[in-house]
């Protein structure tokens, strides 16, 4: 007994665990949807958020180089941590200043992107020729009209991108879990198939079959 609901055990487990990943994805999806309504808002979040992780990381960092001090990598560990717990404390003391210096980082980034992939697609001419030409032009236009409105602009583009990473991350969680609930789901309802046809009585007949070819016949 303790063999045959053993599996059932498990794809419970299984099953309550992307449940619990769908959930995540809710959450996700909702914190995107209210970023994209609240840009200003997703915008500072995200920043103190990067500003915390480069502080933790830089700490982690240090201690790290600290118990690697008889090693050959020990300053270039330091001067890492050190660089890393600068620009965390600059980003919490400052993350408008922050967001502004990403917002122009980014735009130059889209800008020598776009350019890069407009180049590229007019002198290779590939297979994806008509692709790569829309994805250079968009992202130049893209990097342009950040720069045109910096540094108003960095008050709504980090939150944008930010809540749009957590809206796509969310749905993809909210896809994951449900379609890994209708796997475990139909696993389990073959193996009970399975099981239920195996443990048939010796001798039973299905249901269905015709019972006359087991009958003698009779001698005229």
């Amino acid at each position: 007994m303790a063999k045959s609901t053993k599996p059932q055990g498990e794809a419970a487990k299984l099953s309550r665990g992307f449940s619990w990943l769908a959930v995540l994805g809710v959450i996700l999806v909702v914190a995107g949807l209210v970023g994209l309504i609240y840009t200003g808002l997703a915008t500072l979040t995200s920043m103190l958020l990067f500003g915390w992780l480069l502080l933790i990381g830089g700490l982690i960092g240090l201690l790290h180089a600290v118990q690697a001090r008889h090693t050959n990598f020990f300053w270039l560990g330091v001067v890492v941590a050190a660089l890393n717990i600068a620009a965390g404390v600059v980003v919490l003391k400052t993350p408008e200043a922050a967001a502004e210096a990403l917002t122009m980082f980014a735009a130059l980034l889209f800008l020598t992107g776009g350019v890069f992939r407009l180049v590229g697609s007019l002198v290779v001419r590939g297979p994806q020729f008509g692709w790569t030409l829309v994805q250079g032009a968009f992202g130049l236009l893209l990097g342009i009209l950040v720069l045109a409105t910096w540094p108003s602009s960095s008050q709504y583009v980090i939150g944008t991108f930010f809540s749009l990473s957590l809206l796509f991350d969310g749905l993809g969680l909210i896809a994951t879990g449900y379609g890994g609930r209708r796997i475990v789901g139909m696993v389990s309802d073959r193996l009970a198939g399975e099981k239920a046809a195996t443990t048939r009585a010796p001798g039973e007949k299905p249901h269905g079959g015709d019972h006359r070819a087991a009958e003698p016949v009779q001698p005229e």
